[in-house]
This record gives structure tokens, sequence and C-alpha cells, in this order.
């Protein structure tokens, strides 16, 4: 898949995804987690969304047009049900614009459906981290041109997980993020988890119901 006029980065990484692959095959039909460091640093990924089958596929300081890149290598092979989303608050360090950003993810989508056309993408929240706050209108911006996209299409959806990193007087809640204002700390995962893991267990429940494998 072809990705923006940009340097693409983490080529390492993907290798070392495909090696592991080789030396251990992953199932096919699973829940597969994909983006940036938010997901990547997830550990307990597999123990926080149990019993899902989940697949980590996140890696480094992604940006949307490097997942783009790299998706016919760590996202369609293993055929997923579900896939999870994160990624675009890299891309805005870098310059990039919240359309640059919804533009890349509407071509990730667009080629996992055009692959898959029965499974379910949900775009999980940029989060509004403390080291971010010069740009959060940015990110606020991203966020609802995508949740706007979609709602009302079939087959994406968009979680936000914001809420659980506020208080209720809309202050950051600092003690669930690293030193760095911008990585999490283990509750930081478990307050996600109880937002995204009820979504990704419908989607599941759905795909186990309905549709034949593809």
């Amino acid at each position: 898949m072809s990705a923006p006029q940009q340097e693409i980065r983490f080529q390492k990484e993907i290798a070392d995804f495909e090696a592991k692959d080789k030396r251990r095959p992953q199932p096919r039909g699973i829940i597969l987690f994909t983006g940036s460091s938010i997901f990547r640093f997830w550990t307990s990924l597999e123990r926080d969304m149990y019993p899902l089958p989940v697949l980590n596929r996140a890696f480094g300081g992604a940006r949307t047009w490097e997942v783009l890149h790299y998706m016919d290598r760590i996202v369609l092979p293993y055929k997923p049900k579900t896939i999870a989303y994160y990624c675009g608050s890299n891309d805005i360090n870098f310059g990039a614009s919240t359309e640059d950003i919804f533009r890349c993810f509407k071509k990730f989508a667009d080629r996992a459906h055009e692959v898959l056309p029965k499974t379910n993408i949900f775009f999980v929240s940029i989060i509004k981290a403390p080291q971010k706050k010069d740009v959060w209108d940015a990110i606020d911006t991203a966020n609802d041109k995508i949740k706007t996209y979609c709602n009302p299409a079939a087959g994406l959806g968009f979680i936000d997980v914001n809420p659980s990193f506020f208080t209720s007087q809309n202050h950051s809640r600092g003690e669930l993020y690293m030193d760095d204002g911008l990585h999490f700390k283990p509750e930081a995962y478990r307050e996600m988890a109880r937002i995204v893991k009820p979504v990704l267990e419908r989607s599941w429940q759905e795909a186990k119901d309905g549709t034949a494998e593809e």
C-alpha cells in the first residue's frame, strides 16, 4: 500500500514482526491492534482483553502514513475480524494537518474493507496527553473529523477514551502518565480497557454469530 510522500521509518521493527511470525505463526481471524506507541507499550493487552483473541502489531512512534504503508505486511495477512487503530498524535508533532490524519485513516479503512469487507475497524481517539497540551485543539479537530466519518459508516466505529483521562472538572489526570506526560502507567491502560473492551466484545460476538470466514 502506497503512502503520502513522507519519510517511512521502522523497517527493522516490521521485519522483526515478520521474523517472529515465521518462527511462530499467528492465528488468523483475531482482533488486531495497530498504530503507535500508546498501543505498542500496552504490555498487559492480552490480560486486559482476556478472553478475546488479540494480537498487537503497533510499532514505535508510528504516524498514520506509516501504518498505511505497512498494513499489507502487518495487518491484512492476519485477516482480522476486528481492528483497533490508534495513531495520529505523532503526525501532529511532525506538522501534519488534521486533514492529513483523516485522509490516511480513511485510506487505511478503505484498503482494509477492500480485502476484508466484513471486518470492523475502530479508531481509538487520539489522547489529549499533558505533554501535548499546546496541540489539544488540533487533537480535538482530528478526533471530530474521524468520529463524524466513522459513526454512520458500516464497519467503522469511533471509541472515545479521553473521558477516562480527565476529572469531572475537566482536569487532566496527570497521575496516569509517565514522567514524560505522554506515555501511560499501568493504571491508564486499565482505564482504557474499561472503555475499549466492551466495544470489542460486541464486535467479536457479532463476528462469531454471523459472518463466514473471509
